[in-house]
């Protein structure tokens, strides 16, 4: 990762994570941070890599000590999770992802959420009270700052008689793990680094986008793209950002066109006015965190390959998207839209686990899924074309119920989509439904959240109200 010009690396221990994890995972699985923390300081040390990254460490940190055995070990940053959420009122009662949280941490719930009882004020002080135990603590070692205890293994001393207790660890030599650094070598990020790899094709998007950004005039860029070249579109999605936050560019001001294998995370962050098309195809994360634009993904021309029946993109597309569009003419890795909160997206086919958390947004596949679609899926809509009329059996029904397409505004969304999918990538799928749109309709299988359902019938009956309200207010000021 260090030698793949990564910024940051973190070393994450087994105990914490996701209270929707099985207890299995959270009891027997992984191994201790500090010792992965140790492992890697060292071995960055020998590779003469140290200077270049910066290390980070979570796994219940939770006291001054944790923090200063992380900063001796060579941790720069430091993780909270659980111990946060349970200063801001979360019971650990792992329903995390069945949007029943009776705390009102981890629900879409109105009711529930109305049970949310945190304050920002009790993390700060929680953090306060933490960083007084580790200034303690350094005191007590003899620093005056938290960097110069970074990587300074040689002031840690194993615990003789706690080894000595278990049989497995009285041989145990931790000499090589805790031992001095060499002398004069970095023990801890002094921001020197390599030129990064995609420098030349983020430098070049700046530099063809410059109309766009000083006059916003519409600009066209045609550029070859590697997989070396990794978060295309971010930095150019940060500057638009920067500059018309308050007055974003129309839709396709940018039109970005990208033939070859996208890296990771093409199309980041991106932002509302920017179109990206790939001509070939992408790795994993494309549109993650998304707040706008277009992303489409075609095969190279004079491809032969049935698109419907190939992978083109990886895994883990839109994860924790707010909006914008993206048109997958392919099928997608697993994970598909996990998280998605807003982005509206067609493919044509997606692997295990697609829709997984999503609570916004409209999702549309037009092949076959994998196993456990929808789990823990608390909002948004999902339209899947069911040939086989299995899909049923691959679904997570936790959350989520199964209906058709019946209703005049759900056939006309999906439609639309579909309309603009075959616009965008022409699609030889999207128009074998289109052109045979009565007997394909019957097919497609609606994925409607429980909750969300529920929410919209509230607000329903809330718009209701009020418009009887208001009739009857009318009607008494004007005697009606």
């Amino acid at each position: 990762m260090v030698k793949g010009h990564a910024d940051h690396v973190l070393i994450s221990g087994h105990d914490g994570g996701t209270g929707a994890a099985k207890w299995t995972s959270i009891k027997s699985a992984g191994l201790p941070w500090e010792l992965g923390l140790a492992e890697t300081q060292r071995t960055l040390i020998e590779n003469h890599l140290r200077a270049q990254i910066r290390i980070q460490v979570d796994g219940q940190l939770r006291t001054g000590r944790d923090l200063a055995v992380a900063a001796l070990l060579g941790a720069e940053e430091f993780g909270f999770g659980t111990v946060l959420l349970v200063g801001l009122g979360c019971a650990m009662l792992r329903k995390c992802h069945l949007n029943a949280c009776p705390m009102g941490v981890a629900t879409q719930d109105p009711e529930l959420r109305a049970h949310f009882a945190g304050k920002p004020e009790h993390v700060e002080r929680f953090l306060r009270f933490l960083a007084r135990d580790l200034r303690e603590r350094m005191a007590a070692l003899g620093f005056r700052t938290v960097d110069e205890m970074i990587g300074r293994s040689d002031r840690l001393e194993p615990d003789a008689e706690e080894l000595a207790r278990h049989p497995k660890t009285r041989a145990l030599d931790l000499s090589a793990l805790l031992g001095p650094a060499p002398e004069g070598a970095p023990r801890s990020s002094c921001g020197a680094r390599a030129p990064d790899a995609e420098e030349g094709l983020d430098g070049e998007l700046l530099r063809l986008a410059r109309p766009a950004l000083e006059e916003r005039r519409a600009v066209r860029i045609e550029l070859p793209v590697r997989n070396i070249h990794r978060s295309v579109g971010a930095r150019l999605s940060g500057e638009v950002t920067r500059r018309f936050a308050a007055a974003p560019l129309p839709e396709g001001t940018l039109e970005i066109i990208l033939r070859g294998s996208a890296g990771q995370s093409l199309g980041a962050f991106l932002a509302p006015g920017i179109a990206l098309r790939v001509e070939g195809d992408a790795n994993d994360y494309v549109g993650k965190g998304m707040s706008g634009g277009r992303i489409v993904l075609v095969p190279p021309a004079g491809a032969t390959f049935p698109p419907h029946e190939n992978v083109i993109v990886g895994n883990t597309v839109l994860y924790g998207a707010t909006g914008g569009e993206l048109y997958v003419h392919g099928i997608a890795g697993e994970r598909f839209a996990v998280r998605n909160s807003g982005a509206r997206a067609v493919v044509e086919g997606v692997g295990d686990h697609g829709g997984e958390y999503m609570t916004g947004g409209v999702l549309v596949v037009l092949g076959h899924t994998g196993n456990n679609f929808a789990a823990g899926m608390s909002g948004g809509v999902a339209y899947v074309y069911d040939e086989t009329e299995l899909f049923d059996t691959k679904c997570n029904l936790d959350t989520v119920d199964l209906e058709s397409v019946w209703t005049v505004p759900d056939q006309a969304e999906l439609r639309a989509l579909l309309e603009q999918h075959l616009r965008h990538t022409g699609s030889r799928r999207a128009r074998m439904i289109l052109e045979d749109w009565e007997t394909h309709l019957p097919l497609f299988v609606k994925v409607m959240p429980l909750d969300y359902r529920r929410s919209l019938e509230r607000m329903r009956l809330e718009e209701r109200q009020v418009d009887r309200e208001s009739v009857a207010a009318t009607e008494e000021v004007f005697g009606v």
